[in-house]
């Protein structure tokens, strides 16, 4: 990519979107094209020929997507499969029809069978059934996989996909209902300090910068001390106990999403698809069990008290954790420790509630 190309990051404001169009401002990279959800509906295929027409961007980071947690993927199955196979389909193919030189798409180690060997490579794509709870978010992102696959070996459109292990970063969500599992955690822990403390006016800035989720809209201008109590409670938040979902046994692979972000501009910039195969796995190579990264973020809260498990809720895939080499043969290694990433998202959260 030259320094003046034209570079359209779809989906700029979501976790890795934002660390990609961060790495590219501090590469020098001059001509970066973004649109909001509300400013172009990428779901829409007039709309988004409309605008690959107009502003014929050269390069493209596929970002975009509806993403979220265990909850969520159970609980919008149906927009989670239309949303994302939409977003990739018209992307991928307004990308092609206009000429775009080179587009990157962004998967999920979900795409892989629920009981495939580990670590996972990438062969073992479509070799078992998928996991459950997460079926339709794979199926759209095996989809668009295939879709970057096949315009390549059909046109020779220099399409690829890296697969991300879980990611978490400093853009995350913390709604609790549609978050990811670190976030989720961290939210959970960090307000059960809040509480230790009887810190009732951080919660309430908590509460006015965060959605709970699951219904729960508490005005925090005119809820009580105990209405707050209640309202964490009720999503398993106590000063002295945060319940977790699942048994806390499977285990978890996490990437910083600034790490991802750096293996995108990477493989963008010195590969093409022809090199890199039909897609390449990026991880840290270190997996954890739920209850152990819960630990990690008790030691960066330095919060006292006890995690319950709620064995009826689901606990999605056992294990994933990704074969890197192939990443690793083309020179990108992931280069943040999961305690100091934890550590900072940990104290950039406390900042945002505590000065905003």
């Amino acid at each position: 990519m030259d320094k003046k190309s034209t570079i359209y990051i779809a989906g700029h404001r979501g976790l890795v979107g934002s660390a990609i169009y961060g790495q590219l401002q501090q590469s020098g990279y001059e001509n970066l094209l973004t649109r909001t959800s509300k400013e172009l509906d990428l779901r829409n295929q007039q709309a988004t020929n409309d605008f690959f027409e107009k502003e014929r961007p050269e390069y493209v980071f596929l970002c975009a997507a509806k993403v979220g947690g265990i909850v969520a993927n159970s609980t919008y199955r149906a927009d989670f499969i239309y949303d994302n196979i939409m977003i990739a389909s018209n992307v991928i193919h307004a990308a092609w029809k206009y000429g775009v030189k080179k587009l990157l798409n962004l998967g999920s180690s979900c795409i892989y069978p629920k009981y495939a060997p580990q670590p996972l490579r990438e062969e073992y794509l479509l070799t078992g059934e998928l996991e459950p709870t997460n079926e339709p978010y794979a199926i759209a992102k095996i989809a668009a996989i295939k879709l970057c696959s096949n315009y390549y070996q059909q046109y020779g459109a220099n399409f690829m996909s890296l697969m991300p292990s879980n990611l978490y970063g400093h853009n995350d969500n913390f709604n609790l209902e549609t978050s990811h599992v670190v976030p989720a955690l961290i939210r959970k822990i960090i307000l059960a300090k809040y509480l230790q403390q009887n810190d009732m006016e951080t919660l309430r800035r908590d509460i006015m910068l965060y959605p709970f989720g699951f219904g729960i809209h508490p005005n925090p201008d005119t809820l009580s001390d105990h209405g707050i109590r209640h309202a964490l409670a009720e999503v398993g938040i106590r000063d002295n106990q945060v319940t977790i979902w699942g048994s806390g046994t499977p285990r978890r692979e996490l990437l910083h999403a600034d790490d991802m972000a750096q293996a995108a501009v990477y493989f963008m910039d010195k590969y093409s698809a022809a090199e890199t195969g039909e897609f390449i796995n990026c991880g840290s190579g270190n997996d954890h069990t739920i209850h152990e990264l819960a630990e990690m973020i008790r030691e960066a809260v330095d919060w006292q008290g006890e995690f319950v498990f709620d064995m009826s809720k689901p606990d999605g895939t056992p294990r994933k954790l990704l074969d890197i080499s192939h990443a690793r043969q083309l020179g990108w290694e992931p280069r943040i420790s999961l305690q100091k990433g934890i550590a900072d998202i940990v104290h950039q959260y406390r900042i945002s509630t505590q000065n905003d």
